[in-house]
């Protein structure tokens, strides 16, 4: 079995999604040590809070270029959750223009509330998941997920492994490029088709050669 490696850089619901993968059978490590995160297989990036703050957080830790070298050079497999999601992208305008990770061509920008939206997005919605994607293998394409933000992601179609309907908003709600997986969702949180997910990148880092 694969080491997965929870990534601990203040920001949120570590401790649910390691709850949620103990539920799968794995003990997954919640962590910052550059040791054990070099020592792992596969990573999860959750995330609550501001994008900002998180990007400072990962850089007092030293954690942006070794995460490079683990995603993008040597090619483990990542799953980035919520703000983790939006961490991928080359920059978000919350709060300020702020540099992002870089890893997907694309940007975060805010959800601008009308007579017909709710912002934040909070609750249930259901999604619409490519079925060629091994992230939504074996998900029916209306499952619902649970959702919490104010800003989503603007990309390019290639990345986007799943959208959603919200008011006038089509959101992007899932990515998948190669290693790198997303949601904007909370799969920890949407109860048995989130477990499904969560199984899903577990079985690609299990067969991952990395």
């Amino acid at each position: 079995m694969k080491k997965i490696a929870i990534i601990d850089y203040g920001m949120g619901n570590v401790q649910s999604v390691a709850n949620a993968l103990e539920f799968l059978g794995y003990t997954a490590t919640i962590t910052d040590d550059h040791d054990l995160l070099k020592a792992s297989d596969a990573y999860i990036l959750p995330g609550v809070g501001a994008f900002a703050e998180a990007m400072n957080n990962l850089r007092k830790r030293h954690l942006i270029p070794l995460l490079h070298t683990l995603v993008i050079e040597q090619n483990k497999p990542i799953l980035g959750i919520c703000l983790g999601m939006q961490l991928f992208m080359q920059s978000s305008e919350e709060m300020g223009l702020h540099e992002g990770l870089g890893w997907i061509e694309g940007k975060v920008i805010a959800m601008i509330p009308d007579s017909t939206l709710r912002v934040p997005h909070v609750g249930w919605n259901d999604i619409i998941g490519k079925e060629d994607s091994p992230f939504f293998k074996g998900i029916n394409k209306d499952a619902h997920f649970y959702f919490d933000h104010s800003y989503h992601v603007v990309c390019d179609e290639p990345y986007i492994s799943a959208k959603c309907q919200y008011g006038s908003y089509e959101l992007t709600a899932a990515l998948q490029h190669k290693n790198l997986f997303a949601t904007q969702f909370h799969p920890e949180k949407s109860q048995t088709k989130g477990l499904k997910l969560l199984r899903n990148f577990l079985n690609f880092v299990e067969e991952s050669s990395c």
